[in-house]
């Protein structure tokens, strides 16, 4: 019988409201079959079933409160079934084993057995720790280095595995006192996030547990130990921190720490042990930025992917500790960046695109922009030229609403969308993303504004709500922030359209008395879905969005 933990389901969430339960105590249940659904402050969320088998307890109620890596329910796996109930509840032996446990173990406890008996005893059955979120996106890790072996004895924010994403090794600690039971993940094989990762007896539940223990290590001399480290010896706190003279920390706050280039040691943890929690980072870096402090500036930052020597992980086509000179240098793609590539293939092989450019004098729109920015600077809001293009673009769809619509399935309907959500691609430490500012045509300039510095701020902390990734119409990509002037984008599928805006220069132009005057030029380049777009209509629709650029004052006939 295995507990299910509740994994990570959002980043920050700690805890989820049990909304329905879709099985009870006893139901047979399939892999991936839903199992209940939680309820966060961002969404529903569906929790399905690890593998097949029964139910055999639902720890938290409905409508009560779940606590992430705590037991959500337990289940009795089929592989289980038919054996005798007094094998049920021990941890399960590594393979080898079964020859040397074979005797059944249920007996009540007396005076000690052999130590191949003794393994059994523990009336606990062993947890299974799910390999929780450990970066946006990313869906696997490879097992680097175990730092310790099935049957020793773990302690609260030990570090037990380091795993490497396609961004840092990051370090998974313990996350209580207990024994390791099994290790599902050999090193140099492949983690999947939300699987189980190892399995462990926790001390709490668990009488007699330096004891046991202590047999379970003597009994298998094939298990290797930890070099330097006896069983039942607890380590020592140095500096007041947690019990291995480290400072305690989740993976996620690690690597909340890591990309804003800090330290754990120069942030004050508020948790347990000197635990440091994901708000005594997000204070520290409202105390940086209030005494004017450059994000990651001169901070010391976390152990990174050359922390770990590489002659552990040989380089492709050498055992060297060192790459040779000219050798090439491989990295697998993951997370963010594997799902952009995949809808970029899927998105430039299926859709028959056809771009469009423009030029637009924005002369009349930094202008304005320059006298808005103190009203909204004093409402604590950064006014940039984005918020005027999208309340612009989606202005422009009252008369080309065609650029605001979908495609079904099978390319036999045209859904027309009652929203303007308009995305903007962000180039966030994750990869490349596009959150969008929902009803746009609904919202003020200010509105809009603030709704970009948000999902600004959130894509830079790698913590985007998978709501706001979700629903886009039609996108927007900023090239210009980048210094760029053209660029062909690819369309973000479902959307029928995006654009890319390049820098504003100032150039010269004739104006209207065929004088040389000095103008702000800024360059677009629009990508259509020629499917259901051709060159009549987005040139239609690029002109109603221009005139609203160029003058802007005109944006003020159409709120309300």
């Amino acid at each position: 019988m295995s507990d299910f933990m509740l994994p990570d389901i959002g980043e920050g969430i700690v805890e989820c409201e049990v909304v329905e339960w879709r099985v009870s105590e006893g139901d047979e249940i399939a892999e991936d079959q839903p199992v209940v659904e939680v309820m966060t402050d961002k969404a529903l969320v569906e929790i399905t079933a690890p593998e097949a088998g029964r139910v055999t307890k639902l720890y938290v109620a409905k409508g009560d409160i779940a606590k992430v890596h705590a037991p959500l329910f337990a289940y009795e796996a089929h592989g289980e079934e038919g054996e005798s109930t007094e094998t049920l509840d021990p941890p399960r032996p590594a393979a080898g084993e079964d020859d040397e446990v074979a005797s059944p173990a249920a007996e009540a406890p007396g005076p000690r057995q052999s130590s191949a008996e003794a393994r059994p005893t523990a009336a606990v059955p062993a947890r299974d720790f799910i390999l929780p979120d450990i970066g946006e996106g990313i869906v696997e890790c490879e097992v680097v280095e175990w730092r310790v072996a099935e049957g020793e004895a773990i302690e609260e924010d030990q570090p037990l595995v380091d795993v490497m994403t396609d961004k840092a090794l990051v370090e998974i600690t313990a996350p209580e006192a207990g024994t390791v039971s099994k290790l599902y993940v050999p090193k140099g094989d492949i983690a999947k996030v939300h699987a189980p990762l190892f399995a462990y007896v926790p001390a709490h539940a668990e009488e007699g547990e330096e004891t046991v223990t202590a047999e379970v290590s003597d009994a298998e001399p094939g298990v290797p130990q930890t070099p330097g480290r006896k069983e039942g010896v607890m380590p020592v706190a140095s500096g007041g921190r947690g019990p291995y003279g480290r400072i305690p920390a989740s993976p996620a706050v690690r690597r909340l720490v890591r990309e804003h280039g800090l330290s754990l040691e120069s942030i004050d943890g508020s948790g347990k042990d000197g635990r440091v929690l994901k708000e005594d980072v997000l204070r520290y870096l409202d105390r940086q930025l209030e005494h004017g402090q450059v994000e990651g500036g001169e901070a010391r930052p976390a152990r990174a992917v050359t922390s770990f020597a590489r002659s552990e992980i040989p380089q492709q086509g050498t055992a060297a500790s060192k790459p040779e000179e000219g050798e090439v240098r491989v990295e697998p793609i993951r997370g963010v960046r594997a799902v952009m590539a995949r809808r970029m293939v899927e998105s430039a092989s299926t859709i028959p695109h056809f771009h469009y450019g423009e030029e637009i004098d924005v002369t009349e729109l930094l202008a304005l922009r320059e006298r808005l920015k103190p009203v909204a600077e004093a409402q604590q809001v950064r006014l940039t030229l984005m918020p005027f293009f999208m309340k612009a673009l989606a202005l422009a769809v009252r008369k080309e609403p065609i650029l605001n619509a979908r495609l079904n399935a099978e390319v036999t309907e045209i859904h027309y969308l009652p929203s303007v959500n308009v995305g903007m691609a962000v180039d966030s430490r994750s990869g490349l993303i596009v959150p969008n500012v929902k009803q746009v045509e609904r919202r003020s300039v200010l509105e809009v504004a603030r709704e970009i510095q948000r999902l600004t701020a959130d894509a830079r902390e790698g913590r985007v709500a998978q709501e706001d990734l979700k629903g886009g119409t039609i996108s927007i990509s900023n090239i210009g922030a980048f210094g760029g002037t053209y660029a062909a984008p690819i369309i973000n599928a479902p959307e029928l359209a995006i654009v890319a805006i390049g820098k504003s220069q100032w150039l010269p132009r004739f104006d209207a008395r065929g004088e040389v005057v000095k103008r702000a030029i800024m360059t677009v380049t629009w990508a259509g879905d020629h499917r259901v777009i051709d060159g009549g209509t987005i040139a239609r629709f690029c002109n109603a969005w221009k005139g609203y650029l160029e003058s802007p004052e005109t944006m003020l006939l159409h709120l309300g």
